[in-house]
């Protein structure tokens, strides 16, 4: 039995299959999502689709866009409560009202529209794919599900799988996140810097290891760094699949946590 850790398949559905069948993964492994499963790439629906229906042998952690997503569809049924709308959850078409009703009332309050789904993935979805808000609920209540890591012994260290950062108090992280939780999802160089677990091990993603001159590039490799002073190993696996257009570097990656050993789609 192996443990596989993936991150940041950002709706690159076919890349994570070719990866899954690269690892030769069964109903004897485990797999560990790190989080971001969807947003900017074409296949958000397909990796929803595929969450909805996951092996009871995954675990999938929460990661920012997720958590974003879940925001946007509570905006959507809180303006529908508030405005009295009475939209029919099974209905595509008042699915789009209420969507582009959220929109024009943002403009008219004067708040930023581009906040609400940045990437277009709920129009993607209900124009596409002729999605309803039960739906859009039913894929929310599974994201808040989600943990917002996993933790598990692994030979002589404790690994945790996280999105973005790991600590275990938010005195260790100091001013600049106003959460444990907003730590997990966002954390990018802090992540080495601040958190960590003493004799531990990180995994984590959020951060393309494709960015130049940012504290995480590694050409498109994984990136691994080790804080001395309290024992722990980090690893960056985001090495930003969805930028294969902009990047001739990017690539998706796996860890198998029991050897470290690293895979490349």
């Amino acid at each position: 039995m192996s443990t596989y850790v993936i991150s940041d398949i950002h709706g690159c559905y076919k890349e994570f299959l070719l990866m899954l069948d690269k690892i030769n993964f069964s109903d004897t492994d485990w797999f560990i999502g790190a989080g971001d499963y969807i947003d900017r790439g074409k296949d958000s629906y397909k990796m929803l689709k595929w969450i909805e229906h996951c092996p009871t042998n995954v675990c999938l952690v929460r990661g920012n866009h997720e958590e974003e997503f879940a925001a946007y569809v509570d905006l959507m049924i809180q303006l529908d409560r508030e405005e009295e709308l009475n939209s029919d959850f099974m209905s595509n078409k008042d699915a789009i009202m209420l969507y582009e009703t959220v929109k024009y009332l943002l403009k008219k309050k004067g708040l930023p529209v581009l906040y609400f789904d940045l990437y277009g993935t709920i129009n993607h979805l209900l124009n596409d794919f002729g999605i309803n808000l039960s739906d859009l609920c039913r894929w929310k209540e599974l994201i808040r599900k989600m943990p917002y890591f996993y933790k598990n012994q692994i030979k002589d260290r404790v690994c945790i799988v996280v999105h973005a950062g790991y600590a275990e108090k938010l005195e260790h992280i100091g001013s600049s996140f106003s959460s444990l939780e907003q730590f997990y999802l966002y954390a990018r160089e802090e992540s080495c810097q601040l958190g960590g677990k003493p004799h531990g091990m990180i995994i984590a993603g959020h951060t393309p290891t494709i960015i130049k001159g940012g504290f995480f590039y590694n050409k498109g490799k994984v990136f691994q760094f080790y804080n001395k002073d309290n024992d722990c190993v980090f690893y960056n696996i985001d090495c930003g699949s969805v930028f294969r257009r902009q990047s001739l570097e990017a690539k998706l990656a796996c860890i198998r946590l029991e050897d470290e050993k690293i895979f490349y789609i």
